[in-house]
């Protein structure tokens, strides 16, 4: 088949959504597929192309302001007919098999590109972007707060925090706010097919997106290659003479980074905690770590290398997101590498751990400081559980099985749009 893939990331510079692009293309290259590669690349004022691992990846400039609201709408409502435009344009040109979006920027899109040009459209949801604004569900960041449902009153709700004394005004945004949700929820609806990353996105979509009540909806973990992470990261020097216990993520109140001094030192743990990561809670952190005695070490970002060779030497990780994580690359690829797990119930992270199998569960920041304890302390139960997620996410989050089941997926689509289905 000929697949164009439309991305809002793709490497070497990318987060979650460019890396699971990037997987889900070299793995259907070496299922004898031609890939297609066009990114939405906002803040660009002429388009352009690059190669990075023998694709060429043809970027679409997105103009956009700095002012918000003005932004978005730049980045979504006068982008989605120009890109969608372009991307039929690339899908009649390269005798394009199946369209497929990658983000919250290429699905409306690339529903506009397969309408113009007859191809049919899959979509890949990765967060909430079809149910929340924001994209978050998170109601205020600082508490992290899930927000019920975006109404008009929610959504003031959720205002409220980000803007601070402009509030009152930032109420007007309200009318925009809902209309451009309900638009990317039609465009959703219209894809042919919609592949959703973890249990807990489906459930969402099913209870806050009625408009996709006659969509197919399909239930497909985001690609990895597991035997070419475990080789990375062995290339990888060791970083840290010693025990180690490891962080990775924005530092910031929805990924839980505010909890990792109080629960350092609650655990007593008698190793480093390092952070791999940044954000505005960065000097916060080190200062409550300080005042706690609590040896916390922050690296800030490091390229992806480096945090492999970081993830695959640690004692164990410790993911205390609050917010509702959709399926985090971080505990999947520290699953592949066979890292104890701490982590918070949130969101997907059960697909990937399993309480008392394959890592440890928690649902507050006590029971994560009582987990962190027992990983650092008990050896053979880290051992034990280590060993179960790395063999969990070989048999689930592997590129063989998940590239092949999307490719199943696209030739369902290809032949239904064919037969006039």
């Amino acid at each position: 088949m000929r697949i164009l893939l439309a991305t809002d990331s793709f490497p070497p510079t990318a987060g979650g959504s460019g890396w699971s692009t990037w997987e889900l293309a070299r793995g259907l290259r070496a299922r004898g597929h031609a890939v297609f590669i066009v990114q939405a690349r906002p803040g660009r004022a002429a388009h352009g192309s690059r190669e990075y691992d023998g694709f060429t990846v043809d970027e679409y400039a997105v103009q956009a302001p700095s002012i918000p609201f003005a932004r978005n709408y730049a980045k979504n409502e006068r982008l989605y007919p120009r890109l969608g435009a372009y991307l039929a344009e690339v899908a009649a040109r390269e005798h394009v098999d199946v369209i497929h979006g990658q983000h919250v920027l290429t699905v409306p899109a690339a529903v506009v590109a397969g309408r113009r040009s007859g191809r049919p459209v899959v979509a890949t949801v990765r967060d909430y972007w079809p149910v929340c604004y924001w994209g978050t569900l998170i109601h205020d960041e600082t508490a992290a707060t899930l927000c019920p449902a975006c109404t008009v009153s929610g959504m003031g709700r959720c205002l409220r925090p980000r803007t601070g004394v402009a509030w009152p005004a930032a109420i007007a945004a309200i009318p925009y706010m809902r209309s451009n949700l309900a638009r990317k929820r039609t465009a959703l609806a219209a894809a042919d097919a919609v592949i959703v990353v973890s249990r807990q996105i489906a459930a969402d979509l099913r209870v806050r997106a009625p408009e996709l009540a006659g969509t197919i909806i399909e239930h497909i973990p985001n690609p990895f290659d597991i035997k070419a992470l475990g080789e990375e990261a062995a290339r990888m020097p060791r970083p840290l003479e010693g025990r180690y216990a490891l962080a990775i993520g924005k530092l910031e109140h929805n990924k839980g980074a505010d909890l990792l001094p109080a629960v350092a030192a609650a655990a007593r743990l008698d190793m480093p905690l390092v952070v791999v990561g940044d954000g505005r809670l960065r000097a916060s952190i080190d200062a409550e770590a300080r005042a706690r005695g609590v040896d916390l070490r922050i690296t800030g970002w490091l390229p992806r290398g480096e945090a492999l060779g970081w993830l695959a030497r640690a004692s164990l990780l410790v993911f205390p997101s609050r917010g509702p994580e959709s399926l985090s690359r971080v505990l999947v690829e520290a699953a592949a590498l066979g890292i104890p797990i701490a982590a918070m119930h949130t969101g997907g992270t059960a697909d990937i751990v399993e309480h008392g199998v394959s890592g440890l569960l928690s649902r507050d920041a006590d029971s994560l400081a009582r987990d962190v304890s027992r990983l650092a302390t008990d050896p053979a139960l880290a051992a034990t559980l280590g060993a179960a997620a790395r063999t969990h996410a070989e048999r689930e989050f592997d590129a063989g099985t998940v590239v092949g089941r999307i490719e199943a997926l696209y030739e369902r689509v290809v032949a239904r749009g064919a037969s006039g289905g």
